[in-house]
């Protein structure tokens, strides 16, 4: 299992919101066979997820722990997570999400809140984010080792440096 890929998509998803078919299929790119099976329903049970899951990303943008593990808590009682031994990969053994359910949208919750839980349980629960450039509210993961990203592109970034450059520059010809 990769978990970061599944933690990935969670912030995806929350940059996809709402959710329809067409992206949906980009959240499930490359894995033709849940394309195929994926359903208004789908979209619409990963819309309403993703309402419960950007008040996490902001909680952790914020710096308020217990709110993340808090939010990520019930969204994982709420939907129960079954890893599962696989062994498709020849190169080794390797957990998958698995669900009780045939639904594709049941699937992609549990990916994402395993790779979330994992990913917060193993580099710390204020690596979630959202763009502090403004207007952008992107999500978005940050995994530098010096857990400095602000930004969730570099179009973002340069976008804000550029403004606050430019603001020093006026605010020094005054």
């Amino acid at each position: 299992m990769d978990f970061l890929r599944y933690a990935e998509s969670g912030a995806a998803l929350l940059n996809a919101d709402p959710v329809d078919l067409d992206s949906l299929g980009v959240l499930l790119a490359g894995r033709t066979r849940l394309q195929e099976q994926a359903t208004a329903r789908d979209a619409k049970r990963l819309t309403e997820f993703a309402a419960r899951l950007r008040p996490v990303f902001a909680a952790s943008d914020e710096g308020r722990v217990p709110d993340v593990v808090a939010g990520l808590n019930a969204l994982l009682a709420e939907h129960p997570v079954t890893p599962q031994i696989s062994d498709h990969d020849p190169a080794g053994l390797h957990l998958h999400a698995a669900s009780g359910s045939v639904a594709v949208s049941d699937l992609l919750i549990a990916e994402m809140l395993l790779g979330l839980a994992t990913l917060v349980c193993d580099l710390g629960p204020t690596r979630l984010g959202v763009c502090s450039a403004a207007p952008c509210r992107q999500a978005y993961l940050d995994t530098s080792p010096n857990r400095s990203r602000r930004y969730c592109s570099d179009r973002c970034s340069s976008r804000a440096n550029v403004a606050a450059y430019r603001a020093r520059q006026r605010a020094g010809a005054r």
